[in-house]
C-alpha cells in the first residue's frame, strides 16, 4: 500500500459555513471615537473584523490584513497607523479579548503622537458589524490523501474558512484541520502538515488560500495556485 492510500483512522469530514453579517449600531468617524467605540463593542465584532469578514462576498483585496487598518488607511488617510494595525496577528494572541488590547494599544500611541485627523463625511464611518457563522457537514468524505488531493480544490470558500482559518481558533495548537488529520496519515501526511502551515491566510483571499492549499497537497509548496 503505497502511503498516499493509506486510510486515516476516521476519514475526514468535508464541513462548511454561511455568514449572516448583523450590524451592531455603532460607529466611529474619527479616531477618537474608534479607539472608544473599540473598549465597548463585544469580542464578536473585533473577530468578524479580523477574520469573518474573509467570507464577505465583496472582501477580495488582502491590501491589508483588517478591516481596521484598511479604513485607517482609506478614510483617515493615515498610511503609518494601517501597517501598524495590519501587522497585528491574532494567531499572536491568547484570545480576542488580548486582540482588543493590542488594538488599542496601537490607536492610543498613534493618538498620543499627535496627529492630526480629520473626522470622515458621513457614510464613510467605520461601522461595527459581528458574524452569525452556520456550519454544517456536507457528506463528502475524503479516506486517504490522494482523495483529499481530488476533493478540496472542489470545496467551496466557505468550507475552506472553517477548516483552514477557524480551525486555527478552536485548536489549542492554532493547527489547521487538514493539518490535524493529515498528522494521522504518517511520514507523508506530517510532511505535507508542515508545508501547510507556512501558508498564511492573512495574506490571501480565501480561493487564493484554497489554490496554495491544493498546490500542497499536489506537492509542490503552495506559491503556485491551482
Amino acid at each position: 500500500m503505497t502511503p498516499s492510500a493509506r486510510t486515516a483512522p476516521e476519514p475526514f469530514r468535508f464541513r462548511d459555513c454561511s455568514l449572516t453579517i448583523v450590524s451592531l449600531g455603532r460607529s466611529a468617524r474619527n479616531l477618537r471615537e474608534l479607539r472608544a467605540e473599540l473598549s465597548a463593542v463585544p469580542t464578536g465584532s473585533i473577530q468578524h473584523h479580523f477574520y469573518d469578514a474573509l467570507l464577505r462576498p465583496s472582501f477580495d483585496d488582502r491590501e491589508y490584513r483588517n478591516d481596521f487598518a484598511a479604513w485607517t488607511r482609506r478614510m483617515l488617510r493615515d498610511a503609518p497607523l494601517a501597517e501598524r494595525l495590519s501587522v497585528i496577528d491574532p494567531l499572536d494572541c491568547a484570545d480576542f479579548e488580548d486582540l482588543r488590547d493590542r488594538l488599542i494599544e496601537v490607536v492610543e500611541e498613534r493618538l498620543a503622537e499627535g496627529v492630526w485627523h480629520a473626522e470622515v463625511p458621513e457614510g464613510m464611518e467605520f461601522r461595527f458589524l459581528r458574524s452569525q457563522l452556520v456550519f454544517f457537514d456536507t457528506g463528502a468524505r475524503a479516506s486517504s490523501i490522494q482523495e483529499l488531493r481530488e476533493m478540496l480544490p472542489k470545496t467551496t470558500t466557505g468550507s475552506v474558512f472553517y477548516h483552514f482559518v477557524n480551525a486555527r481558533f478552536r485548536s489549542p495548537e492554532r493547527r489547521d484541520d487538514y493539518s490535524t488529520w493529515l498528522l494521522g496519515l504518517g511520514d507523508e501526511g506530517k510532511a505535507i502538515a508542515d508545508r501547510l502551515r507556512r501558508i498564511d491566510f492573512q495574506l490571501w483571499s480565501l480561493s487564493e488560500t484554497r489554490g496554495r492549499i491544493a498546490a500542497v497537497l499536489s506537492g509542490a509548496d503552495g506559491r503556485v495556485v491551482a
